[in-house]
């Protein structure tokens, strides 16, 4: 069975997990990909809801047996990816697919579904502001922030690839943008 996919991508602090939880709340039909890392969990996330965490060696296991649908080394011995299992047990439940992907992870599965999949990037207004917001998170070390930041400079320029492009500058338009978007794909 194959149904369709969406795709959300953006730097960290851009917005992108906040609108993709907003969209799950609506019922559409919509349920959310679960990725798998190798980092560790951030303030209160669990394996099996936020991420499926794994170590080092067990990804690395995992993308050996090719069981990933994307993988990317995002960070230097930090992995995150998508399983396949992941896909398989959302269409069986007649749903589409809602990913929270890095930009590459992105990319790559809008090449895999071409017109099963409808792909946003989601952008932040600034540099500048995408800082105060991974600031004011407070779950990250100034060092951590600092990268995330030169990685978001990166991450910006693959927005012409995705089928669509969100600027966040105020929460409840963009995700009122995304939810029509997401709606006039399904009905599709």
């Amino acid at each position: 069975m194959t149904g369709k996919v969406i795709i959300f991508s953006a730097p960290s602090g851009a917005g992108k997990s906040t609108i993709v939880n907003y969209l799950l709340s609506k019922n559409l039909g919509l349920e959310f990909s679960i990725s798998a890392t190798c980092r560790p969990p951030r303030g209160k996330e669990q394996h099996g809801k936020e991420y499926y965490f794994f170590t080092q060696d067990d990804f690395k296991k995992k993308i050996a047996a090719h069981e990933f649908l994307e993988w990317e080394e995002v960070y230097p011995g930090c992995f995150y990816g998508t399983l396949q299992k992941e896909v398989e047990r959302i269409w069986a439940k007649g749903q589409a697919v809602l990913f929270d992907v890095d930009v590459k992870g992105g990319v790559n599965i809008k090449k895999k579904f071409g017109d099963q999949a409808l792909s946003i990037f989601i952008q932040a207004p600034s540099i500048d502001i995408l800082k105060k917001r991974l600031i004011s998170r407070a779950t990250d070390s100034p060092e951590k922030i600092e990268e995330r930041i030169a990685k978001a400079e990166y991450e910006m320029s693959f927005a012409s690839q995705f089928d669509t492009i969100i600027v966040n500058d105020n929460l409840e338009t963009a995700q009122k943008e995304a939810e029509q978007k997401v709606k006039a794909f399904l009905a599709r």
